[in-house]
């Protein structure tokens, strides 16, 4: 049986650069890194990411398309040629998966053919355009009442729509109180990437460190294992508060420990 690859998402660095999750990823051991494409000028540039990715020995498992509200003119303003360029530096990172969010809704032209264009980006590179579950916004009504509000077309939910491959985050799930694993079941075999992170089932996005919340984390991965995963599973958790020396780094180490400690048969 193959090991399932653990890899570290650029993402759980910030405020830092890719260059210090290459740097960290190499020290602690990960399989290799996923890039968050954002306003990091190292994340949008392919050539310095091949470079550090050489020089670290550290391989780019995947590439995240910038598809964040932050990021809507990073590469281009058209989502379309944001999600090409994604795929195209994912072929020339040797990277075998790319991250895409679903739709926002006012994206009207991109959402109408969207599947269509995951289905021939996919077939035209070979590289796996792998569809993440988000979550809805909760406002509040007054006297405990609150109303759900969904920025996605079709859905939060990629599975409504139907794609070959998909990504499972589970902080996502989390925040939109989804069963993790009745969503996995769902997704069955285009079950293609993990994003490992915890969360409470709050209203917002924590990604905690991976057994600080109530999601399951370790059961999840136990059934990857039973189920032959041949993808990825990448620590995609929120560091930020991290101040003293070394603690971001004691919070990843702990994340791959967790991850590898339950990436075994039950």
């Amino acid at each position: 049986m193959t090991a399932v690859p653990v890899g570290l998402s650029t993402a759980s660095v910030w405020p830092q650069t890719a260059a210090t999750a290459f740097a960290l990823a190499a020290d602690l051991g990960y399989d290799g890194v996923e890039v968050m494409v954002w306003a990091d000028p190292l994340s949008q540039d392919v050539p310095q990411l091949r470079r550090r990715s050489r020089s670290t020995g550290v391989p780019v498992l995947a590439v995240h398309a910038p598809c964040l509200l932050i990021t809507q003119r990073v590469w281009s303003p058209d989502p379309e040629v944001r999600l090409r360029r994604a795929v195209r530096a994912a072929q020339d990172l040797d990277a075998r998966t790319v991250v895409v969010h679903p739709p926002f809704r006012w994206q009207r032209r991109y959402a109408d053919g969207f599947a269509d264009l995951v289905a021939a980006l996919e077939d035209e590179s070979g590289v796996a355009v792998a569809v993440e579950n988000m979550f809805p916004v909760r406002r509040g009504l007054g006297a405990g009442r609150a109303v759900e509000l969904s920025a996605f077309r079709p859905s939060t939910d990629p599975t409504d729509e139907g794609h070959r491959h998909y990504t499972l985050d589970l902080s996502h799930a989390s925040a939109a109180r989804v069963d993790a694993m009745a969503l996995a079941g769902r997704m069955g075999a285009g079950l293609t990437h993990v994003h490992l992170a915890d969360g409470r089932g709050l209203p917002k996005d924590e990604h905690l460190v991976p057994g600080r919340g109530d999601q399951p984390c370790a059961e999840l991965l136990h059934s990857l294992v039973e189920r032959d995963f041949t993808g990825q599973v990448v620590l995609e958790v929120n560091t930020r508060h991290a101040k003293a020396p070394g603690a971001r780094a004691a919070e990843l180490r702990e994340s791959l420990a967790f991850a590898r400690k339950h990436l075994v048969p039950r």
